[in-house]
């Protein structure tokens, strides 16, 4: 690399006055000799340890967590959302679960479009069209069916005690709270328990009745007491209150579906990660191939050729995804091509780092024939090596910020996650063409990446990561944290990320994120630099040569892990 004038570094470095050299933070180690719970709130992440103490599974503890979240933590924890499991059982087998929302059957192309054929931003992120079938009931009652070994109302029960009950809220959560106030209240003329006059406080106690309710018949009726019955009908009244579309027979045809993971290798490991309608998997695989040849763990740790050998591999990675990938029920997506290593690490080949390639240069790969941030996720691994990695959302911070009404639950706003208009940005900042358009019945295309790593046939990771579009990127950065800059799984959380999208043109990073003079010589060579809050929320747990489960949850949130 050319050495950058001193001058240009003395003025730059002044500039950038505030960027400190990256420290690492967390450094503190949690191992757990039997069993690891990794989640956004320690309540849920209790609630999950309990259930592998009374001799649960890891599918039955990611059950009554993914309930629990939908009472304890609403801005993400959903009943009115979805998302995506991959499952690894201590005998190897894989497997991933898409329950992922979809289009209602009236859903159209251009609904979000004026008559001038633009984009209307809020119709497709606030309000009742702004919500696609919800499915992260058919997903827990799909995985149930499949690996549950305890009683379906014993994993829901927790969740029930604690809306019916209360638990006292956090500073964050109570911020939160406030700071959503008037959007919840124009959204709800009826009201919701999560509206009050009085400002909320941390140790408020934080009851939902009508939530209570909706668990208990769900608890009763499994999928049925969601997806029909009262469940059904108070989703269906909240739709015709608005402007919604979901209609009984969307609810009563919705369905989970059992996918075959995105398997692949990165040097002497296997990943397993998570396939279409998610770009997680092909998108992470292709970027651990396109950086496989580099000698990283040489380089060192967020060092100027890392950053810029990462930063070329996303910028391509995500111009791939932006075109190639969607629902494949839907559109034909060429993962083999995509995350075939000789055609990244070949691109890659070509790509010099001593300057930065304008994204405006970079076309996504031509195949031959034809994503707030407020999602959650958790891992888990039980005291007999199944693991879970799960990642489950409604989209922005609070979804749409509709509660249906008498249900006392969120709906998301997913819609947005389609293609609203081919080459027009969804709320990340994405973008999305053909093959992620509006269709009735169809997943929209996601970035959320639930990964499980092997070594030598034996389980070493388990993670996952919110975020939004930064989802694939973090979860990126983390694994390399552990395999290649040898962190703890708390380290390799709590370290500073950054992030490269290929549009817009600029690396995001957080405050502590790639030292002052490394930032210099890549402002040199034409890499733009946006100074940005958090990035992501990984919880991570990693699998020691002795077998204890080390835990990782981000310090970004109230992340906790929790074990025995």
């Amino acid at each position: 690399m050319k050495k950058p004038n001193l001058l240009y570094i003395l003025c730059l470095f002044l500039f950038l006055g505030s960027c400190s050299v990256n420290q690492q933070t967390g450094s503190e180690v949690n191992e757990f000799a039997n069993a690891a719970v990794v989640t956004a709130n320690p309540i849920a992440s209790q609630v999950g340890v309990d259930i592998l103490r009374k001799g649960g599974n890891a599918v039955d503890a990611a059950i009554a967590v993914k309930f629990a979240l939908a009472v304890v933590y609403p801005n993400a924890g959903n009943l009115g959302g979805g998302g995506f499991m991959v499952y690894r059982g201590k005998d190897g087998s894989v497997a991933s679960l898409d329950f992922r929302e979809k289009a209602p059957a009236s859903a159209s192309r251009d609904m979000y479009l004026d008559k001038e054929g633009n984009p209307i931003t809020d119709l497709s992120l606030y309000g009742q069209l702004a919500s696609g079938v919800p499915g992260s009931v058919a997903g827990m009652d799909e995985a149930f069916k499949k690996y549950g070994s305890l009683k379906w109302q014993e994993l829901i029960q927790p969740a029930i005690e604690l809306a019916e009950k209360g638990f006292k809220i956090t500073e964050q959560q109570a911020g939160e709270f406030n700071r959503y106030k008037e959007r919840f209240t124009r959204l709800n003329p009826k009201g919701a328990a999560i509206i009050k006059e009085q400002t909320w406080k941390a140790g408020d106690l934080f009851v939902q009745q009508d939530l209570a309710e909706t668990l208990k018949r769900i608890a009763a009726q499994a999928r049925d007491g969601f997806y029909k019955g009262k469940t059904a009908d108070l989703i269906v009244e909240e739709m015709k209150s608005g402007n919604g579309i979901i209609t009984h027979q969307d609810l009563a045809d919705y369905q989970a579906i059992w996918r075959n993971p995105i398997v692949g290798t990165y040097k002497n490991y296997k990943v397993i990660s998570m396939p279409p309608p998610s770009s997680g998997g092909v998108a992470l695989m292709a970027l651990l191939q396109s950086v496989e040849k580099y000698p990283l763990s040489k380089w060192g740790f967020q060092h100027d050729s890392t950053v810029r050998a990462m930063v070329e591999a996303e910028r391509r990675v995500y111009a791939d995804r932006a075109t190639h990938l969607g629902d494949p029920d839907f559109y034909k997506v060429p993962v083999e091509f995509l995350n075939d290593a000789k055609f990244n690490q070949d691109r890659m080949a070509k790509v010099s780092l001593s300057k930065a390639t304008p994204s405006d240069l970079i076309k996504a790969a031509k195949f031959p024939g034809y994503e707030s941030e407020e999602t959650t996720h958790y891992s888990i691994v039980d005291k007999d090596g199944n693991a879970v990695s799960l990642t489950t959302t409604i989209n922005g911070s609070y979804g749409s910020c509709v509660w249906v009404a008498g249900a006392g639950f969120l709906l998301n706003n997913e819609m947005d996650d389609f293609s609203v208009k081919p080459g027009s940005p969804n709320m990340y900042g994405l973008l999305g063409g053909k093959a992620n358009a509006i269709e009735p019945g169809k997943r929209m295309l996601s970035a959320m990446t639930p990964t499980i790593i092997e070594e030598n046939g034996k389980l070493k990771m388990v993670v996952g990561t919110p975020g939004g579009s930064t989802i694939i990127t973090s979860v990126f950065q983390t694994i390399l944290n552990v395999l290649e800059f040898d962190m703890t799984a708390q380290e390799s959380v709590s370290a500073a990320r950054f992030h490269h999208q290929w549009r817009p043109d600029v690396i995001d990073v957080e405050a502590k994120a790639i030292d002052s003079l490394t930032r210099v010589s890549l402002t040199k060579d034409g890499y733009k630099l946006n100074k940005r809050g958090a990035i992501g929320r990984v919880e991570n747990i990693v699998i020691l040569p002795n077998g204890k489960k080390q835990t990782g949850a981000d310090p970004r949130g109230d992340d906790k892990a929790a074990g025995y």
